[in-house]
Protein backbone atom coordinates (compact mmCIF):
# COMPACT_ATOMS: atom_id res chain seq x y z
CA UNK A 1 0.00 0.00 0.00
CA UNK A 2 1.00 3.15 -0.97
CA UNK A 3 0.57 5.81 2.42
CA UNK A 4 -0.24 9.02 2.45
CA UNK A 5 0.32 11.68 4.97
CA UNK A 6 -3.18 13.39 5.11
CA UNK A 7 -5.58 13.16 7.38
CA UNK A 8 -8.28 12.82 4.68
CA UNK A 9 -5.85 9.53 3.74
CA UNK A 10 -5.62 8.53 7.78
CA UNK A 11 -9.34 8.92 8.20
CA UNK A 12 -10.09 7.05 4.74
CA UNK A 13 -8.25 4.05 6.39
CA UNK A 14 -10.13 4.19 9.91
CA UNK A 15 -13.26 4.27 7.78
CA UNK A 16 -12.05 0.97 6.57
CA UNK A 17 -11.14 -0.78 9.47
CA UNK A 18 -13.07 -3.57 10.37
CA UNK A 19 -12.10 -3.00 13.86
CA UNK A 20 -12.44 0.33 14.35
CA UNK A 21 -15.46 0.57 16.39
CA UNK A 22 -13.72 -1.30 19.33
CA UNK A 23 -11.82 2.17 19.94
CA UNK A 24 -14.97 3.16 22.07
CA UNK A 25 -14.77 0.00 23.62
CA UNK A 26 -12.08 1.77 26.37
CA UNK A 27 -11.58 4.89 28.41
CA UNK A 28 -9.14 7.28 26.34
CA UNK A 29 -7.42 9.24 29.07
CA UNK A 30 -8.16 13.31 29.28
CA UNK A 31 -4.85 15.18 30.92
CA UNK A 32 -4.51 18.48 31.40
CA UNK A 33 -7.97 18.90 30.12
CA UNK A 34 -6.28 17.97 26.20
CA UNK A 35 -7.28 14.77 24.72
CA UNK A 36 -3.87 12.86 24.25
CA UNK A 37 -2.33 10.28 21.91
CA UNK A 38 -1.74 7.48 24.08
CA UNK A 39 0.56 5.80 22.47
CA UNK A 40 2.15 3.57 25.23
CA UNK A 41 -0.22 0.19 25.47
CA UNK A 42 3.25 -1.82 25.60
CA UNK A 43 3.61 -0.50 29.39
CA UNK A 44 -0.19 0.19 30.75
CA UNK A 45 -2.80 -0.57 28.61
CA UNK A 46 -6.17 1.78 28.31
CA UNK A 47 -9.07 0.47 30.71
CA UNK A 48 -12.13 -1.17 29.00
CA UNK A 49 -15.34 0.57 29.42
CA UNK A 50 -16.58 -2.62 30.60
CA UNK A 51 -14.28 -3.48 33.32
CA UNK A 52 -16.29 -1.01 35.98
CA UNK A 53 -19.22 -3.67 35.20
CA UNK A 54 -17.08 -6.45 35.56
CA UNK A 55 -16.01 -5.51 39.14
CA UNK A 56 -19.25 -4.55 40.35
CA UNK A 57 -20.52 -8.27 39.98
CA UNK A 58 -17.72 -9.32 42.01
CA UNK A 59 -18.35 -6.53 44.88
CA UNK A 60 -21.79 -6.71 44.90
CA UNK A 61 -21.42 -10.87 45.19
CA UNK A 62 -18.91 -10.05 48.02
CA UNK A 63 -21.26 -7.83 49.69
CA UNK A 64 -23.80 -10.35 49.24
CA UNK A 65 -22.60 -13.46 50.31
CA UNK A 66 -19.30 -12.96 51.94
CA UNK A 67 -16.95 -16.08 51.73
CA UNK A 68 -20.20 -18.10 50.31
CA UNK A 69 -19.15 -15.75 47.14
CA UNK A 70 -16.58 -18.54 46.87
CA UNK A 71 -19.17 -21.07 46.00
CA UNK A 72 -22.83 -19.18 45.06
CA UNK A 73 -21.64 -16.14 43.67
CA UNK A 74 -22.56 -15.54 39.51
CA UNK A 75 -19.08 -16.15 38.91
CA UNK A 76 -17.99 -18.78 41.47
CA UNK A 77 -14.67 -17.60 43.07
CA UNK A 78 -13.26 -21.17 44.00
CA UNK A 79 -13.10 -21.69 39.73
CA UNK A 80 -13.16 -18.12 38.66
CA UNK A 81 -9.22 -18.30 36.81
CA UNK A 82 -10.89 -20.96 34.77
CA UNK A 83 -12.62 -18.65 33.30
CA UNK A 84 -10.01 -16.45 31.86
CA UNK A 85 -8.40 -20.03 30.78
CA UNK A 86 -10.01 -19.90 26.87
CA UNK A 87 -9.40 -16.82 25.58
CA UNK A 88 -5.70 -16.65 27.44
CA UNK A 89 -5.26 -20.30 25.98
CA UNK A 90 -6.18 -18.65 22.25
CA UNK A 91 -3.78 -15.51 22.60
CA UNK A 92 -0.76 -17.97 23.20
CA UNK A 93 -1.82 -20.94 21.25
CA UNK A 94 -2.10 -23.51 23.63
CA UNK A 95 -4.61 -25.91 25.19
CA UNK A 96 -6.69 -24.52 27.89
CA UNK A 97 -4.50 -27.70 30.31
CA UNK A 98 -1.70 -25.89 29.29
CA UNK A 99 -2.51 -22.15 30.61
CA UNK A 100 -3.34 -20.65 33.70
CA UNK A 101 -3.53 -16.74 35.39
CA UNK A 102 -1.51 -16.58 38.44
CA UNK A 103 1.06 -14.39 40.43
CA UNK A 104 2.39 -11.86 38.73
CA UNK A 105 5.41 -11.95 35.64
CA UNK A 106 8.76 -12.28 37.60
CA UNK A 107 6.90 -14.68 40.40
CA UNK A 108 5.59 -16.81 37.78
CA UNK A 109 9.51 -17.00 35.95
CA UNK A 110 10.73 -18.06 39.22
CA UNK A 111 8.64 -20.86 40.19
CA UNK A 112 8.96 -21.98 36.42
CA UNK A 113 12.56 -22.07 36.72
CA UNK A 114 12.21 -24.34 40.15
CA UNK A 115 10.81 -27.03 37.14
CA UNK A 116 12.81 -26.15 34.25
CA UNK A 117 16.16 -24.99 35.16
CA UNK A 118 17.69 -27.98 36.88
CA UNK A 119 21.23 -27.52 36.29
CA UNK A 120 24.10 -30.17 36.44
CA UNK A 121 28.10 -29.66 36.60
CA UNK A 122 28.20 -30.86 33.03
CA UNK A 123 24.94 -28.59 31.72
CA UNK A 124 24.09 -25.16 33.91
CA UNK A 125 24.37 -22.38 31.09
CA UNK A 126 21.54 -20.02 30.11
CA UNK A 127 21.62 -18.44 26.71
CA UNK A 128 19.49 -15.26 26.98
CA UNK A 129 19.40 -11.82 25.17
CA UNK A 130 21.75 -8.72 26.10
CA UNK A 131 19.63 -5.69 27.16
CA UNK A 132 17.08 -7.78 28.63
CA UNK A 133 14.45 -6.69 31.02
CA UNK A 134 16.00 -5.62 34.08
CA UNK A 135 13.83 -8.36 36.10
CA UNK A 136 14.69 -11.23 33.81
CA UNK A 137 18.50 -9.98 34.51
CA UNK A 138 17.88 -10.29 37.55
CA UNK A 139 15.92 -13.29 38.09
CA UNK A 140 18.46 -15.26 35.41
CA UNK A 141 21.27 -13.73 38.26
CA UNK A 142 19.60 -14.96 41.08
CA UNK A 143 18.82 -17.92 40.05
CA UNK A 144 22.22 -19.11 38.68
CA UNK A 145 23.47 -17.99 42.29
CA UNK A 146 21.23 -19.92 44.03
CA UNK A 147 22.23 -23.06 42.22
CA UNK A 148 26.09 -22.29 43.17
CA UNK A 149 26.91 -21.27 39.58
CA UNK A 150 29.03 -17.77 38.66
CA UNK A 151 26.16 -15.68 36.98
CA UNK A 152 29.41 -14.33 34.36
CA UNK A 153 30.36 -18.25 33.57
CA UNK A 154 26.71 -19.37 33.67
CA UNK A 155 24.73 -16.57 31.42
CA UNK A 156 25.49 -16.36 28.10
CA UNK A 157 24.38 -12.99 27.11
CA UNK A 158 23.79 -12.37 22.77
CA UNK A 159 24.38 -9.00 22.51
CA UNK A 160 23.54 -6.82 19.03
CA UNK A 161 27.03 -6.77 16.49
CA UNK A 162 29.18 -3.83 16.88
CA UNK A 163 27.53 -0.87 15.11
CA UNK A 164 23.63 -2.22 15.02
CA UNK A 165 20.93 -2.35 17.21
CA UNK A 166 19.22 -5.57 16.83
CA UNK A 167 20.25 -9.15 17.63
CA UNK A 168 21.24 -11.26 14.66
CA UNK A 169 19.08 -14.53 15.14
CA UNK A 170 22.28 -16.74 13.85
CA UNK A 171 24.45 -15.39 16.53
CA UNK A 172 21.94 -17.29 18.83
CA UNK A 173 22.36 -20.36 16.62
CA UNK A 174 25.94 -20.43 17.04
CA UNK A 175 25.76 -19.87 20.19
CA UNK A 176 23.55 -22.75 20.93
CA UNK A 177 25.54 -24.42 18.90
CA UNK A 178 28.93 -23.53 20.59
CA UNK A 179 28.15 -24.55 24.02
CA UNK A 180 25.42 -27.16 23.54
CA UNK A 181 27.65 -29.75 25.72
CA UNK A 182 26.92 -26.94 28.71
CA UNK A 183 23.71 -26.00 27.67
CA UNK A 184 20.84 -25.96 30.11
CA UNK A 185 18.31 -23.76 28.99
CA UNK A 186 17.33 -21.39 26.36
CA UNK A 187 15.56 -18.01 27.35
CA UNK A 188 13.99 -14.78 25.70
CA UNK A 189 11.82 -12.27 25.80
CA UNK A 190 9.66 -13.30 22.45
CA UNK A 191 9.91 -9.38 21.70
CA UNK A 192 12.35 -7.73 23.28
CA UNK A 193 11.19 -5.05 25.55
CA UNK A 194 14.06 -2.33 24.24
CA UNK A 195 14.50 -2.10 20.30
CA UNK A 196 10.63 -4.21 19.73
CA UNK A 197 12.53 -6.80 18.10
CA UNK A 198 10.30 -10.40 17.80
CA UNK A 199 12.31 -13.17 17.87
CA UNK A 200 11.36 -16.53 16.24
CA UNK A 201 10.34 -18.42 18.92
CA UNK A 202 9.89 -21.86 16.75
CA UNK A 203 13.10 -21.61 15.42
CA UNK A 204 14.86 -21.03 18.80
CA UNK A 205 12.80 -23.95 20.34
CA UNK A 206 13.95 -26.39 17.91
CA UNK A 207 17.27 -25.10 17.95
CA UNK A 208 17.65 -25.51 22.26
CA UNK A 209 15.76 -29.03 21.87
CA UNK A 210 18.59 -30.23 19.53
CA UNK A 211 21.48 -29.83 21.59
CA UNK A 212 19.31 -31.33 25.03
CA UNK A 213 18.49 -27.70 26.16
CA UNK A 214 14.93 -26.51 27.48
CA UNK A 215 13.28 -23.51 25.86
CA UNK A 216 11.11 -20.70 27.90
CA UNK A 217 9.83 -17.41 27.12
CA UNK A 218 8.99 -13.76 28.71
CA UNK A 219 5.96 -13.02 26.54
CA UNK A 220 5.77 -9.82 28.58
CA UNK A 221 5.53 -7.84 25.12
CA UNK A 222 4.48 -10.05 22.86
CA UNK A 223 0.91 -11.72 24.38
CA UNK A 224 -1.82 -9.42 23.01
CA UNK A 225 0.39 -8.30 20.42
CA UNK A 226 1.54 -10.82 17.86
CA UNK A 227 -0.03 -14.36 17.28
CA UNK A 228 1.73 -17.40 19.33
CA UNK A 229 1.44 -20.80 18.68
CA UNK A 230 3.35 -22.13 21.83
CA UNK A 231 2.05 -25.44 21.77
CA UNK A 232 3.10 -26.16 18.10
CA UNK A 233 6.28 -24.67 18.46
CA UNK A 234 6.82 -27.28 21.19
CA UNK A 235 7.85 -24.17 24.04
CA UNK A 236 8.26 -25.75 27.25
CA UNK A 237 7.72 -22.78 29.52
CA UNK A 238 6.50 -19.15 29.36
CA UNK A 239 5.26 -16.53 31.48
CA UNK A 240 3.23 -12.83 30.66
CA UNK A 241 1.96 -10.21 32.54
CA UNK A 242 -1.41 -8.64 31.80
CA UNK A 243 -1.20 -5.39 32.23
CA UNK A 244 0.47 -4.61 29.13
CA UNK A 245 -1.11 -5.76 25.62
CA UNK A 246 -4.24 -7.58 27.44
CA UNK A 247 -5.16 -4.39 29.32
CA UNK A 248 -5.89 -5.85 32.40
CA UNK A 249 -4.62 -3.35 34.78
CA UNK A 250 -1.68 -2.03 36.81
CA UNK A 251 -0.41 -5.00 38.47
CA UNK A 252 -2.37 -7.50 37.68
CA UNK A 253 -2.50 -11.33 37.45
CA UNK A 254 -0.02 -12.83 35.28
CA UNK A 255 0.00 -16.15 32.98
CA UNK A 256 2.05 -18.96 32.79
CA UNK A 257 2.40 -21.63 29.58
CA UNK A 258 3.52 -25.42 30.51
CA UNK A 259 3.54 -27.85 27.47
CA UNK A 260 1.58 -30.64 28.44
CA UNK A 261 4.54 -33.03 27.76
CA UNK A 262 5.59 -31.50 30.98
CA UNK A 263 2.23 -30.58 32.69
CA UNK A 264 0.77 -33.76 32.44
CA UNK A 265 4.05 -35.11 34.73
CA UNK A 266 3.22 -34.28 37.93
CA UNK A 267 6.13 -35.37 38.66
CA UNK A 268 8.23 -32.81 37.79
CA UNK A 269 9.60 -30.75 41.26
CA UNK A 270 7.84 -27.62 41.89
CA UNK A 271 7.22 -25.46 44.77
CA UNK A 272 3.54 -26.09 45.51
CA UNK A 273 0.84 -24.41 47.36
CA UNK A 274 -2.55 -25.33 47.77
CA UNK A 275 -4.48 -23.94 44.93
CA UNK A 276 -2.11 -25.83 42.76
CA UNK A 277 -3.27 -29.22 45.00
CA UNK A 278 -5.90 -32.12 43.39
CA UNK A 279 -8.89 -29.31 43.25
CA UNK A 280 -10.85 -32.55 44.08
CA UNK A 281 -9.35 -32.82 47.54
CA UNK A 282 -8.40 -29.51 48.21
CA UNK A 283 -10.72 -28.52 51.24
CA UNK A 284 -9.15 -31.91 53.56
CA UNK A 285 -6.62 -30.21 54.31
CA UNK A 286 -4.23 -32.81 53.64
CA UNK A 287 -0.60 -32.80 54.42
CA UNK A 288 0.93 -34.52 51.27
CA UNK A 289 0.93 -32.32 48.35
CA UNK A 290 -0.56 -34.06 45.33
CA UNK A 291 -0.14 -31.89 41.90
CA UNK A 292 -2.92 -31.48 39.44
CA UNK A 293 -1.67 -31.86 36.04
CA UNK A 294 -1.29 -29.05 33.24
CA UNK A 295 -0.28 -25.92 34.30
CA UNK A 296 -2.76 -25.46 37.31
CA UNK A 297 -0.41 -27.64 39.26
CA UNK A 298 2.06 -24.61 39.29
CA UNK A 299 -0.97 -22.44 41.10
CA UNK A 300 0.02 -21.73 44.67
CA UNK A 301 -2.59 -19.38 46.43
CA UNK A 302 -6.30 -18.81 45.78
CA UNK A 303 -6.91 -16.29 43.23
CA UNK A 304 -7.39 -12.07 43.08
CA UNK A 305 -10.47 -12.32 42.51
CA UNK A 306 -10.95 -8.55 41.59
CA UNK A 307 -8.06 -8.17 39.07
CA UNK A 308 -9.42 -11.30 37.32
CA UNK A 309 -12.93 -9.40 36.66
CA UNK A 310 -11.06 -6.54 35.46
CA UNK A 311 -8.85 -8.84 33.39
CA UNK A 312 -11.76 -10.26 31.90
CA UNK A 313 -13.05 -7.42 30.83
CA UNK A 314 -10.56 -7.11 28.25
CA UNK A 315 -10.00 -10.99 27.60
CA UNK A 316 -13.52 -10.96 26.28
CA UNK A 317 -12.72 -8.19 24.19
CA UNK A 318 -9.92 -10.38 22.93
CA UNK A 319 -11.88 -13.48 22.18
CA UNK A 320 -14.20 -11.08 19.82
CA UNK A 321 -11.83 -9.55 18.06
CA UNK A 322 -9.48 -11.92 16.96
CA UNK A 323 -5.83 -11.65 17.50
CA UNK A 324 -5.26 -12.91 13.87
CA UNK A 325 -7.61 -9.80 12.97
CA UNK A 326 -5.81 -7.74 15.40
CA UNK A 327 -2.61 -8.76 13.85
CA UNK A 328 -3.49 -7.49 10.32
CA UNK A 329 -4.71 -4.59 12.01
CA UNK A 330 -1.23 -3.72 13.68
CA UNK A 331 0.90 -4.82 10.06
CA UNK A 332 -0.80 -1.44 8.55
CA UNK A 333 -1.17 0.72 11.66
CA UNK A 334 2.50 0.11 12.64
CA UNK A 335 3.94 0.96 8.61
CA UNK A 336 2.03 4.05 8.71
CA UNK A 337 3.15 5.29 11.75
CA UNK A 338 6.92 4.42 10.54
CA UNK A 339 5.48 6.30 7.35
CA UNK A 340 4.55 9.48 8.60
CA UNK A 341 7.13 9.02 11.28
CA UNK A 342 10.14 9.31 8.44
CA UNK A 343 7.74 11.74 6.44
CA UNK A 344 8.20 14.20 9.35
CA UNK A 345 11.97 13.75 10.47
CA UNK A 346 12.97 13.89 7.23
CA UNK A 347 12.19 17.74 6.62
CA UNK A 348 14.83 18.24 9.65
CA UNK A 349 18.00 17.43 8.87
CA UNK A 350 19.79 18.97 11.83
CA UNK A 351 17.77 16.44 14.05
CA UNK A 352 18.38 12.89 14.25
CA UNK A 353 15.63 10.17 15.27
CA UNK A 354 16.15 7.29 14.45
CA UNK A 355 13.75 3.92 14.48
CA UNK A 356 15.73 1.10 15.79
CA UNK A 357 13.15 -1.68 15.90
CA UNK A 358 12.84 -4.00 12.87
CA UNK A 359 12.05 -2.74 9.59
CA UNK A 360 10.44 -5.82 8.07
CA UNK A 361 7.30 -6.18 10.00
CA UNK A 362 7.09 -9.45 10.43
CA UNK A 363 10.65 -9.60 13.00
CA UNK A 364 8.28 -6.40 15.14
CA UNK A 365 5.05 -6.64 16.70
CA UNK A 366 3.23 -2.95 17.04
CA UNK A 367 6.47 -0.73 18.53
CA UNK A 368 8.74 1.45 17.06
CA UNK A 369 11.19 2.44 19.34
CA UNK A 370 13.22 5.63 18.09
CA UNK A 371 16.59 6.35 19.42
CA UNK A 372 17.20 10.31 19.96
CA UNK A 373 20.12 11.72 18.34
CA UNK A 374 21.57 14.92 18.92
CA UNK A 375 18.93 15.65 21.77
CA UNK A 376 17.73 14.61 24.93
CA UNK A 377 15.36 13.67 27.25
CA UNK A 378 13.93 17.09 27.17
CA UNK A 379 12.72 16.23 23.72
CA UNK A 380 10.32 13.47 25.32
CA UNK A 381 9.79 15.59 27.82
CA UNK A 382 7.80 17.91 25.16
CA UNK A 383 6.45 15.20 23.09
CA UNK A 384 4.67 14.59 26.57
CA UNK A 385 3.74 18.28 27.67
CA UNK A 386 2.29 18.19 23.69
CA UNK A 387 -0.03 15.74 24.49
CA UNK A 388 1.69 12.23 23.06
CA UNK A 389 1.93 9.87 25.70
CA UNK A 390 4.86 7.16 24.77
CA UNK A 391 7.71 6.31 27.06
CA UNK A 392 11.31 6.56 27.85
CA UNK A 393 13.82 3.70 28.01
CA UNK A 394 17.48 4.72 29.18
CA UNK A 395 19.77 6.26 27.68
CA UNK A 396 17.91 7.55 24.65
CA UNK A 397 15.12 5.84 23.58
CA UNK A 398 11.64 6.73 23.06
CA UNK A 399 9.21 3.85 22.51
CA UNK A 400 5.52 4.17 20.46
CA UNK A 401 2.90 1.25 20.69
CA UNK A 402 -0.20 1.97 18.12
CA UNK A 403 -2.06 -0.33 19.49
CA UNK A 404 -4.69 -1.89 17.23
CA UNK A 405 -7.85 -2.43 19.45
CA UNK A 406 -8.05 1.20 20.56
CA UNK A 407 -5.56 3.57 18.16
CA UNK A 408 -6.96 5.09 15.49
CA UNK A 409 -4.98 6.00 11.92
CA UNK A 410 -6.13 9.69 13.16
CA UNK A 411 -3.87 9.27 15.61
CA UNK A 412 -0.61 8.58 13.75
CA UNK A 413 -1.79 11.37 11.85
CA UNK A 414 -2.30 13.74 14.59
CA UNK A 415 1.17 12.51 15.68
CA UNK A 416 2.85 13.55 13.19
CA UNK A 417 1.17 17.10 12.89
CA UNK A 418 2.45 17.09 16.54
CA UNK A 419 6.22 15.61 16.11
CA UNK A 420 6.65 18.27 12.94
CA UNK A 421 5.66 21.12 15.15
CA UNK A 422 8.53 20.20 18.17
CA UNK A 423 10.62 19.31 15.57
CA UNK A 424 10.09 22.77 13.89
CA UNK A 425 10.75 24.45 17.46
CA UNK A 426 13.70 22.54 18.45
CA UNK A 427 15.30 23.43 14.56
CA UNK A 428 14.62 26.89 15.54
CA UNK A 429 16.21 27.07 18.96
CA UNK A 430 19.09 25.12 17.76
Amino acid sequence: MTFENTLAFAQQLDREDTLADYREQFLHPIINDQQVLYFTGNSLGLQPKAARDYLDIELNDWAKWGVEGHFYGTNPWVSYHELLTPASAQLVGANDSEVVCMNSLTTNLHLLFVSFYRPTKQKYKIISEAKMFPSDRYLLETQVRHHGFDPDDAIIEIAPREGQHLIDEQDILDAIAEHQDELALVFFGGVNYFTGQLFDMKKLTQAAHDVGALAGFDLAHAVGNVPLHLHDWQVDFAAWCTYKYLNGSAGNVGGIFVHDKHGQDTSIPRFGGWWGHNKERRFLMENTFEPMSGAEGWQLSNVPIMGMAVLKSSLDIFAQAGIENLRAKSLKLTAFLEFVFNDVVAKFEHIKLQIITPIEPMQRGCQLSVKLIGTDKSFFQALTNAGVIADFREPDVVRLAPVPLYNSFEDVYQFGCRLNTLLREYQHER
